[in-house]
């Protein structure tokens, strides 16, 4: 007889993802990366760039190469029971991994013009030390933090625990995609993704879909970024259930969410119809 005993949930891997913004001729825009069709995680789709934690991105002699203190780092992020040694480590990763997928480095010293390709391809922290670099986390400002539910819908056999950080394009840098995972980057107003997503032109995942509501709240960057300075990051925990046959996904402050109080512009819930997301009310949902 087979064991009853459902397996244990996959625990979520810690991650990190960069909402890079500039502003545009018509207000403020965000920067996109469509990953590679073979990918392991969301072939295809337009995303943040970001990934998950590495271990090297804890290594203690990084930390001379910081801006930051870690219990600063850590003050920043506002979650209780959060380690600094993790907190440094998510910075990192967010700044390594906007690097590595499209070439903008969030750093200063006496060596920022570097043979791109060749830095992409090293190890980080070697590069930081090689060249001399501090990262400037301080512009990395914390955002959100969206936790993939036990039952995920896009990720299979997958859950990530992402930490979204907001930053401007540093001046004098431009993305460029790495051409391995990420085959094509574009600057977005926020609603005109999402007009683009709603037209079948572009695929994006809900964590991308909700944050591009709530960046369309802002008229530029600096509006923007003077929001994150002055509050804590939200939490997500998207629950997954059952609607009329489909799935759907609430958000806190949905009467089916476990966390009543809002923590986030747009929808509370997205339906699925077919292999997209969407709210009850359609596209004007997104800003209701």
């Amino acid at each position: 007889m087979s064991d009853p005993t459902p397996p244990p949930p996959v625990a979520p891997q810690a991650a990190a993802s960069v909402l890079m913004v500039r502003d545009g001729q018509a207000g403020l825009e965000v920067y996109l990366l469509r990953r590679h069709e073979q990918s392991s995680v969301l072939g295809g789709a337009w995303v943040f760039p970001g990934g998950k934690v590495d271990a090297a991105d804890a290594d203690p002699a990084l930390q001379a190469h910081i801006d930051l203190p870690a219990d600063a780092l850590q003050a920043r992020l506002g979650e209780a029971g959060l380690d600094s040694t993790t907190a440094v480590a998510l910075h990192v990763a967010a700044a390594r991994e906007v690097f590595e997928e499209c070439g903008v480095l969030f750093a200063h010293g006496p060596a920022q013009a570097l043979p791109l390709q060749a830095a992409r391809d090293g190890d980080f922290g070697s590069l930081l030390r090689t060249h001399g670099l501090h990262l400037s986390t301080g512009t990395l400002r914390p955002w959100s933090r969206w936790v993939t539910p036990v039952q995920a819908l896009f990720v299979k056999a997958r859950r990530f625990d992402t930490r979204f950080f907001i930053a401007a394009l540093p001046e004098g840098q431009q993305a460029v995609p790495d051409a391995h995972e990420a085959v094509d980057g574009r600057w977005f107003a926020p609603r005109d993704a999402l007009a683009q997503y709603w037209d079948g032109r572009i695929v994006l995942v809900p964590p991308q879909l909700m944050s591009l509501v709530h960046l369309a709240a802002y008229a530029d960057t600096a509006t923007l970024l003077a929001a994150a300075a002055q509050r804590q990051p939200h939490c997500v925990r998207p629950e997954v259930f059952d609607h009329e046959g489909a799935r759907a996904i609430a958000y806190p402050g949905d009467p089916l969410h476990p966390e009543r109080e809002r923590v986030m512009p747009g929808p509370l819930r997205l339906l699925q119809r077919g292999v997209r997301m969407e709210p009850a009310g359609g596209f004007a949902d997104f800003f209701g």
